[in-house]
């Protein structure tokens, strides 16, 4: 039986390429093309929203907006994106270089716990030294017990609701956003470069600013963005420190006003700096490819520190962790308990962990099948056909859309597909059925798969990557179909990376905290918005649990990215060059 048209007979590999050509010529079709545009075109949605409820306001209330709430928007947005930009940039390259470059006691275990940090969201930090820092709190009362003060009035350190606290607590949890691409960078990099420098008499110091950072520097310009987009983005954290950023304008303009108009006015200025960010991203990456391949370069030998330099390594790179991970979950697991021991585990925790788990693993599983058909359409054009390429790119930008921007572009095109189809029903079957969508979960799983899609579909093309093209030619050659392809070679051994795609998005899910603060149904609560409703009225113990539950989630992707860091010496590089290509989509380690 043949398969496919006809081979010219001009010998086997001829009509082998014959074959492969003539399937993958139109072996996509319309349906998948379809398919990539559809998906991008729901991305965008919100965008074209946004666009159309800013014309909605009058000139009157820009005007107002201009002269009233973007200047101290605009103002603490900056100073608050050049402090967090500062502090990322700092620890997380000299970190990454310090367990990199050298060798003290404890830097096996540190090079990867100082990832843990990622596993707790912003707004859990801000939560845990609001109490944590009081002037009644454990921090400062401890500090007088110490220096033998007994009242605040004694001694009382500077309110951490400032910008300076918004700036230290941000950049002590996004540092890693640096530090884990910075590290795979300098693994990758050739040992030969630095034992050169320092033969031509340049000290450790020099090395590292003239050799080691340059080589580094793409990658570094790629964590620094994407931590100050999530920086952007936050809500929890600045509003509690008291730090008006425009995420916090948005919500207080929608929420506090009524304005939507004036609230999309604002989102469409902060997605302009938002498309800056990524494109100063794009701009520093241009001649990432200079860096030395893997496979040829030496790995850098780590240098001994022994007696007192080792333990000074030991402590300065244990302060980040202990400030950012040990001290905040500590004292949610203290919390915790004292409020287990007093009250028990409460049912509103019971049903509030449900519905984080069920949106969230609804969303995952719509967010995964788009993101698998995104890769797989990806792969099948390999770049070739530039529409879908493009197509399939903006279907990945939901993540540049901080999520309060995101609820407010969906609210028109809900609430209008709402109304028309309920009066669609109602004249035809005398139905009415009221806000079907946006009165309901689906807008919230909407707004999760929008956002996340960019996590599942970058996690599941690096898995595509490692799977050899010559599989697909030879499925195509002997007749089989796109979908046959994707369902018999690219669903099973794509399989490690789905569930990684999974995950990832499954914890972004659960942890998203502004689209669930505006978009949940009415008497809807996740365990983010119950903990933002308990940093709200200042129950800073009632909120322990549920922060809890959230940071245990938070800590899975943790341990897969620790794998990293303990590989055999013969696949550290190997490992590096994956996690350096896994760049665009470090975000997902956010979790």
């Amino acid at each position: 039986m043949q398969h496919g048209p006809a081979l010219p007979a001009h010998g086997v590999a001829f009509n082998w390429r014959y074959a492969v050509s003539v399937r993958l010529s139109g072996g996509l079709g319309a349906g998948w093309l379809l398919i990539a545009a559809i998906v991008a075109l729901l991305v965008l949605l919100p965008v074209f929203s946004l666009g159309h409820h800013a014309l909605q306001g009058s000139g009157e209330l820009w005007s107002h907006l201009a002269a009233y709430v973007l200047p101290q928007a605009l103002r603490d947005s900056l100073l608050l994106l050049s402090g967090v930009g500062i502090m990322v940039v700092t620890l997380g390259s000299s970190l990454a270089w310090l367990v990199t470059a050298y060798s003290f006691p404890g830097r096996r275990l540190l090079s990867w716990a100082l990832l843990l940090p990622l596993a707790v969201p912003t707004y859990i930090v801000a939560f845990a030294y609001l109490d944590l820092w009081h002037p009644v709190g454990a921090l400062q009362t401890g500090l007088r017990g110490l220096l033998g003060y007994e009242s605040p009035r004694d001694l009382r350190l500077p309110d951490i609701r400032s910008m300076w606290g918004c700036i230290l607590l941000l950049g002590l949890v996004l540092y890693p956003y640096v530090y884990l691409p910075a590290r795979a960078l300098f693994q990758m990099q050739a040992g030969g470069l630095i034992d050169a420098s320092r033969t031509l008499g340049a000290g450790p110091w020099r090395s590292f600013f003239r050799v080691a950072l340059p080589l580094a520097r793409p990658a570094i310009a790629v964590g620094a963005s994407l931590a100050l987009m999530e920086a952007l983005n936050d809500i929890g954290a600045a509003e509690f420190l008291g730090v008006r950023t425009l995420t916090v304008s948005i919500y207080a303009t929608w929420v506090n006003r009524s304005s939507l108009p004036g609230a999309a006015q604002i989102a469409l200025f902060m997605l302009a700096i938002v498309l800056s960010l990524i494109a100063l991203e794009r701009w520093a990456r241009r001649h990432q490819r200079y860096a030395t391949s893997g496979r040829q370069a030496r790995p850098l030998a780590a240098q001994p520190l022994k007696g007192w330099r080792g333990l000074l390594a030991c402590a300065l790179a244990s302060v980040p962790l202990l400030l950012g991970f040990a001290l905040p979950v500590g004292y949610l697991v203290v919390e915790a308990t004292k409020r287990f021991n007093f009250a028990g585990l409460e049912a509103s925790i019971l049903r509030e962990t449900l519905n984080t788990v069920g949106m969230s693993a609804l969303a995952t599983l719509v967010a995964t099948a788009l993101a698998f058909l995104m890769a797989f359409i990806l792969r099948v054009t390999r770049g070739q056909a530039p529409l879908v390429s493009m197509l399939v790119r903006c279907a990945s930008l939901g993540y540049a859309i901080p999520g309060t921007l995101l609820a407010i572009g969906l609210l028109g095109p809900l609430a209008g597909f709402d109304n028309a189809f309920s009066s669609f029903l109602e004249q035809s079957f005398g139905i009415s059925t009221g806000l079907l969508l946006s009165g309901s979960g689906a807008a919230l799983v909407y707004a999760y798969v929008a956002r996340f899609l960019a996590v599942g579909s970058g996690s599941i093309e690096a898995g595509f990557s490692k799977i050899p093209h010559s599989l697909d030619d030879a499925a195509r050659a002997l007749g089989e179909h796109a979908g046959g392809v994707a369902r018999r070679i690219h669903l099973p051994l794509g399989m490690p990376a789905i569930a990684a795609a999974m995950l990832l998005v499954f914890v972004d899910c659960m942890k998203e905290l502004p689209a669930t603060l505006l978009l949940r149904p009415l008497n809807f609560e996740t365990l983010a918005t119950h903990l933002y409703g308990e940093a709200a009225r200042g129950t800073y113990e009632s909120g322990a649990i549920a922060a809890l539950l959230i940071v245990l989630a938070g800590l899975l992707p943790i341990i897969l990215l620790s794998r990293i860091g303990q590989a055999p010496a013969s696949r550290k590089t190997a490992q590096a060059a994956d996690a350096a290509a896994a760049l665009p989509d470090l975000h997902a380690y956010r979790t």
